[in-house]
């Protein structure tokens, strides 16, 4: 497939002067969204015992295009003018994958758990970064992607008596947000963050319109209510997320991320008497000292092409 984005260096080394240097905000703004995204996760479990997981995502995407209408309405120019609408549609769609398996997995699974598999996106990213984005990836860098998948590993603990099927899932949506942030580094610098989340919520919402009819439940005010809480909350969550990059790059606020596991462990414990056990924990450690040490790596790659130098072998 021809590429028609600026190579990967050119293109980060122009992102790198496109946001105000406020990391301690960029940090605060991440760590406030995880609180929102926890509570989204969260109430989407609750919902889960009663209503299909198409459904709860139909009510997610509903609610956020009815937040992202007016905003359309009074941007100029016109946000639904995407220069790359292919790639808009393909984002859409590996966000919205993201999000039915999650939920999927929220049903079967402690949240806990669901939460630190899910969090294995960013090795995932390492190798689609290779075939989508070109990017070389060093020795320290596919140890640290070797590590998460250990991590994985151990919350799944596959072949023994606890495992279950449906820790797939998570894993299946930790794939599809890797797509999705993948495609979002496509798209940067070509189209605005309203374009980009109109189009996620559009797309989203169009293709979950045309299947949720096959299992459709009738719900009550109170499930239309929550429905209601997940998709606000869950906006809300990305917004902030979005506003936070204008502040730091992401190798700076991707580990701050990783504190949405304290919030989902608290409403785990309150909402459902979950309690995660040690393999959980230590899975998640894992992992996420994989990622912290890949946004490390991803810090430093950005430093040398902002000041081109000879290629760092241990990238």
């Amino acid at each position: 497939m021809t590429s028609h984005f600026p190579p990967p260096k050119l293109a980060a080394a122009t992102l790198a002067h496109r946001h105000t240097d406020r990391p301690f905000r960029g940090i605060a703004m991440i760590m406030s969204s995880t609180i929102f995204l926890a509570s989204s996760d969260a109430m989407a479990k609750y919902l889960s015992r009663d209503l299909p997981a198409l459904e709860i995502a139909w009510l997610r995407f509903a609610v956020f295009v009815l937040i992202m209408a007016p905003v359309v309405l009074m941007s100029s120019p016109n946000p639904m003018r995407s220069t790359r609408p292919g790639v808009q549609v393909l984002r859409g769609i590996a966000m919205l994958s993201s999000s039915i398996f999650f939920i999927f997995a929220l049903r079967y699974l402690p949240i806990a758990e669901a939460t630190s598999t899910a969090f294995v996106a960013p090795v995932f990213v390492t190798g689609l970064s290779i075939v989508f984005l070109g990017e070389r990836v060093g020795m320290r860098r596919w140890a640290a992607t070797i590590i998460g998948l250990i991590g994985v590993l151990v919350i799944v603990r596959p072949g023994t008596a606890t495992f279950q099927a449906a820790a797939i899932l998570p894993i299946l949506s930790a794939l599809g947000w890797a797509c999705t942030l993948v495609l979002t580094r496509r798209i940067t610098g070509h189209d605005s963050a309203i374009t980009t989340m109109a189009f996620s919520a559009l797309v989203g919402f169009l293709i979950l319109s045309a299947v949720v009819p096959l299992v459709w439940v009738m719900p009550g005010w109170r499930e239309v209510g929550i429905g209601v809480a997940i998709g606000v909350s869950s906006t809300t969550g990305h917004w902030i997320v979005v506003r936070a990059f204008r502040y730091a790059d992401a190798s700076v606020l991707a580990p701050f991320s990783y504190s949405q596991l304290l919030w989902v462990c608290i409403l785990g414990y309150f909402m459902f008497g979950e309690v995660p056990d040690v393999w959980t924990l230590g899975g998640a450690a894992i992992i996420i000292a994989s990622g912290v040490y890949t946004a490390h790596r991803e810090r430093v790659r950005r430093a040398q092409i902002a000041m081109p130098a000879e290629p760092y072998p241990g990238a």
